[in-house]
């Protein structure tokens, strides 16, 4: 399939530089960049999670308050809204 002389592999790629549910211990304190579909959003006063869904599986983003901004924009996100993060892989604590 092609959309204006892009493939549609190159426009899933612009958006992302990893996929949900391929994230591992391998790239942990690596950058990437991420796009989906949010699937469940939590505010623990303080902290925002946002569980990040595409077609690979489901990885967890934690909003912290220090970034003023995307805390500002991540709060007025709903279930499945679209959008695409950049951000460090950390591994979750057991």
């Amino acid at each position: 399939m092609s959309i204006a002389g892009h493939s549609a592999e190159s426009l899933s790629n612009r958006f992302r530089s990893h996929y949900c549910g391929l994230l591992n211990p391998s790239i942990e304190h690596s950058d990437v960049r991420l796009g989906g579909w949010v699937h469940r959003i939590r505010d623990h006063g303080g902290l925002i999670f946002i569980d990040l869904r595409d077609h690979t599986g489901i990885c967890q983003l934690v909003i912290q308050p220090e970034l003023k901004e995307l805390f500002s924009k991540a709060e007025h996100l709903h279930a499945e809204s679209v959008i695409c993060v950049m951000g460090t892989v950390v591994r979750r604590s057991p």
